[in-house]
């Protein structure tokens, strides 16, 4: 099944409340990451299937209709009955906006609007979801064992437990496109490519990847987020992680890219072997890093800075640790809201600035609060809803 028409059968069963809360899921995904496409129904398709529903009467549909025109502001320039015509309603409403509305039909789902409403984005799924170039949606339970197939049903790859690996003879028949690969806030998950290469993925990150490399001169990745990459050697096909505005390029080597949108920099750290850096598209390097070398890429002005570290630091997190050095307390705050899959509001702005160092080693996120509290007098508060609010 096409992507699009994929989507479209979840949009439907979505609306009529028949979505299980792993569908529920994909779709709010598909939402957060996703310009609206073809796969958006009319107008009249949407008001005829919110009227399917036992309880839903004309007058309710004509109430979320005229919603619908008000939010667009298509009634400034098209009377109603030519709007009717008009294809694809998101090209009016904002998509999340649409949503909460037909979401407020049921009490089933009533659970997901507070979702939409609040969560960031990265926080609109709870599960590890799988994109494959054809547009299929999968949600990959955790330590789950599951086959990856193509279109004629031979097996490209199988999920063992936290890891999902890629068969070193998986064919895509030499077309083009990516997989992507969602691990959302609170978990980590492994990725074996069908080169051998070997990525760790962080929380709140995401990975896009090829099948196969096999018609390709190079090996190309694109990452949001975190991930710690063993890449096999090829000296061949060079092995390119393209991060925001920077290019990690490298033949065979160890190294963490660190590059969440939210934060200002993008930074590598390398553990073995060398990379290049460069920005996409230009094959002139901005620098080459040897091992114990950082790397910080600055997104505003894109400037570049080397310094020597301790590795462990940066690749601690692969063992569920915490480690901040020199680091702002708006940042650690970010680090844990990714960790812990919580939300953190820091009502201190000045505090915010400070930089502190600490290290913790799985520890629950009240032993870490506490720690603040206790060494620093920081003061917090939990809500009912989970929040954590961080006091002047």
């Amino acid at each position: 099944m096409k992507r699009e028409d994929y989507i479209k059968q979840l949009l439907y069963k979505f609306v009529k409340g028949e979505c299980t809360s792993e569908e529920v899921d994909e779709l709010v995904v598909y939402l957060r990451q996703d310009e609206p496409g073809e796969e958006f129904p009319y107008v009249e398709e949407v008001l005829e299937t919110l009227e399917e529903r036992a309880e839903m009467g004309n007058d309710r549909a004509d109430e979320i209709y005229d919603w619908i025109l008000k939010k667009g502001e298509a009634q400034k320039n098209t009377g109603k009955d030519r709007f009717r015509k008009k294809r694809a309603i998101l090209q009016y409403v904002p998509v999340a906006a649409v949503f909460i509305v037909l979401l407020g039909i049921g009490g089933y789902f009533g659970w997901v609007k507070d979702r939409l409403k609040t969560a960031p984005a990265s926080l609109a799924s709870e599960h590890i979801v799988l994109e494959t170039k054809d547009g299929k949606v999968m949600v990959l339970p955790e330590h789950g064992q599951l086959q990856l197939t193509d279109k004629e049903g031979n097996v490209v790859g199988e999920q063992e437990g936290n890891r999902l690996v890629y068969s070193d003879s998986a064919s895509d028949n030499g077309s083009a496109g990516y997989n992507t690969l969602r691990v959302p806030y609170g978990k980590h998950f492994e990725l074996r490519l069908s080169d051998g290469s070997e990525i760790y993925m962080n929380a709140g990150s995401s990975l896009k990847y090829p099948v196969n490399f096999l018609n390709t001169d190079k090996r190309e990745v694109v990452l949001r987020g975190e991930a710690f990459f063993k890449v096999s050697g090829n000296k061949n096909k060079p092995f390119i992680v393209t991060a925001e505005n920077l290019e990690v390029e490298v033949l065979g080597t160890e190294f963490n890219v660190s590059s969440y949108r939210e934060d200002e920099v993008t930074n590598v750290v390398l553990v073995e072997g060398s990379v290049k850096l460069g920005a996409p598209g230009n094959r002139e390097a901005l620098a080459v890093l040897e091992p114990g070398q950082r790397a910080n890429f600055d997104h505003k002005d894109k400037g570049l800075e080397i310094d020597e570290v301790d590795t462990g630091i940066y690749t601690a997190w692969m063992k569920g640790e915490l480690v901040f050095r020199n680091m702002s307390f708006d940042n650690i705050l970010k680090k844990m809201e990714r960790h812990y899959n919580i939300r953190i509001v820091n009502n201190d702005k000045a505090l915010g600035q400070e930089k502190f160092n600490a290290g913790f080693e799985n520890e629950p996120i009240e032993a870490i609060l506490d720690y603040f509290e206790t060494i620093y007098g920081i003061h917090y508060t939990r809500k009912e809803d989970q929040r954590i609010i961080i006091n002047p």
